[in-house]
């Protein structure tokens, strides 16, 4: 079991960046993929981005492709997400989260463990 904790949320302006941090607890991080999604008041969870378990490989929504960026700290059991030229449409309350199959979801259904989220709030 893992358990997740996320960080680095806030509100900025248009344009400005952040980077979003998950910790995870326990000594298994690295046999987890790792997931970011987002979730927008009236709407569904939504993938975001997602890293394979050494962090060789990673995967993007298109909203999120040349502006955000996932890494991995196998030495500090954490998770990045690093978002650029942010726009209003970004604001959400995004969440970690970790999957145990070995594969690349986009899909919440796969993943097991989820952190309690963080809100970002862009205004224009």
């Amino acid at each position: 079991q893992v358990q997740l904790v996320e960080s680095g949320g806030g509100s900025v302006q248009a344009g400005d960046s952040l980077r979003l941090s998950c910790a995870a607890s326990g000594r298994t991080f690295s046999v987890y993929n790792m997931g970011w999604f987002r979730q927008a008041p009236g709407k569904e969870r939504e993938f975001v981005a997602s890293i394979s378990r050494i962090g060789s490989s990673t995967y993007y929504a298109d909203s999120a492709k040349g502006r955000f960026t996932i890494s991995r700290d196998g030495a500090k059991n954490t998770v990045y997400l690093q978002m650029n030229s942010l726009k209003p449409e970004d604001t959400a309350v995004y969440y970690c989260a970790a999957d145990r199959s070995g594969v690349l979801h986009t899909s919440t259904q796969y993943y097991d463990y989820w952190g309690q989220g963080t809100q970002v709030t862009v205004s224009s």
